[in-house]
């Protein structure tokens, strides 16, 4: 009985929103337009080409290279194998979903187990560093400085998250071994891996091309979509009839900060948007968007879903994830606001050409890569010289 009516749900949201759809055209084709320049401009320029470098080092067995070396830290502190510490580096530096993506992988190849995938699903998937600091700090802002705290939060509280989950489905079973560092064993691991893979570097390069772009454009298809559900939402004032309720309860906070959060529950670009509209405080916009962005949206929501879809990894761990993020995020944002100066008057919103926006979206981007990067070796040299 549950069963069918969960299939009569389904069917019946599905038809009402192809109904709307047809109702308002116009409306539908602008948000869909609206979030695919949003995916061109910022979206594609950071995920694409570290979508394809992520690809070529899983393939060339630098991942086994890396996850030698850095055993003898992420097992102790985030009981994960050494090589999440990839996944970590690659989703702290595009932003989600690459965490989800670069999870699934390493579970269909099982390279970790259930358990460890959701921990490592939980805290590596956050927005990119171009939309924190180009899109909501200057753009949205106008203060740029502020991207430090907004994203000083977003990860600190990420990572807290992260060690937070080491006691996740802890077992009682013995412990593993702890393995320190070795060149030459990470060499044979790297050795291992190519000779596994068959594929001549032609074929390589050209399958890591294709699993790119079409895991891009997903991402692309899931923003445009959810786009237009929280268009024809607003439309139909569901969205505004939740905030009147929450309102009622919560009067102290403005009906357009209750609408505008929950705008942002579900897609997170148009809440910090809003919110920043809604919101006249700045110590309060930047609790807020901190928020927001460890919550990530339901659109994110489905993407995670999506690419774990041929996993056995479950969503459930990760929503609870992202509840703790949000709060966490939010907490520490106070926090640093009371040790950092905030400039008296904003500059006006920077109208930056496409080209310039991807430009400092993968630049912003490749710096964390490479600090990512370096702060794990840095950690892992530093466990080999304390052998």
């Amino acid at each position: 009985m549950i069963f069918r009516m969960s299939v009569v749900i389904r069917v019946l949201s599905l038809s009402f929103l192809a109904f709307g759809m047809f109702i308002y055209p116009q409306e539908v084709l602008n948000s869909a337009a609206a979030s695919l320049t949003l995916w061109w401009r910022f979206v594609l320029p950071a995920l694409l080409p570290f979508f394809i470098l992520s690809e070529l080092l899983m393939s060339s067995g630098f991942v086994h290279f890396l996850g030698v070396f850095l055993e003898s830290f992420m097992r102790p502190v985030f009981r994960l194998p050494g090589q999440a510490a990839f996944v970590v580096a690659m989703g702290y530096t595009s932003g989600f979903p690459m965490g989800a993506v670069l999870t699934a992988r390493l579970r269909k190849a099982g390279e970790i187990s259930r358990i460890e995938g959701e921990r490592l699903l939980a805290f590596t998937n956050n927005p990119s560093p171009g939309f924190m600091f180009g899109a909501v700090a200057s753009g949205m802002l106008g203060q740029p400085t502020l991207g430090i705290v907004l994203a000083g939060s977003v990860y600190l509280a990420n990572l807290l998250v992260g060690f937070l989950f080491r006691f996740y489905r802890k077992t009682a079973s013995p412990a593993q071994p702890l393995k320190f560092p070795s060149f030459r064993r990470a060499w044979q691991e790297l050795k291992t891996a190519q000779l596994q893979d068959k594929r001549t570097i032609g074929q390589i390069l050209s399958d890591s091309i294709k699993q790119s772009f079409t895991t891009v454009l997903m991402v692309g298809g899931f923003m445009a979509f959810f786009s237009v559900i929280l268009r024809l939402l607003n439309i139909w004032h569901i969205t505004f009839f939740l905030a009147s309720m929450s309102h009622y309860f919560l009067r102290v906070i403005p009906i357009s900060i209750h609408q505008a959060f929950y705008n942002g529950l579900l897609e997170m670009t148009i809440g910090c948007q809003q919110g920043i509209q809604a919101v006249p405080i700045l110590r309060q916009q930047i609790a807020l968007l901190t928020f927001l962005m460890g919550w990530s949206g339901l659109s994110v929501f489905a993407q995670v879903i999506g690419f774990i879809s041929g996993t056995d990894l479950r969503i459930t761990p990760f929503i609870a994830a992202r509840i703790l993020h949000g709060i966490f995020a939010l907490g520490l944002s106070q926090l640093f606001l009371n040790y950092t100066k905030i400039p008296a008057l904003a500059l006006p919103p920077q109208a930056l050409s496409p080209m310039s926006q991807a430009w400092n979206t993968w630049h912003l981007s490749l710096i964390m890569f490479l600090g990512a990067s370096g702060i794990l070796l840095s950690l892992a040299a530093s466990q080999r010289l304390h052998r």
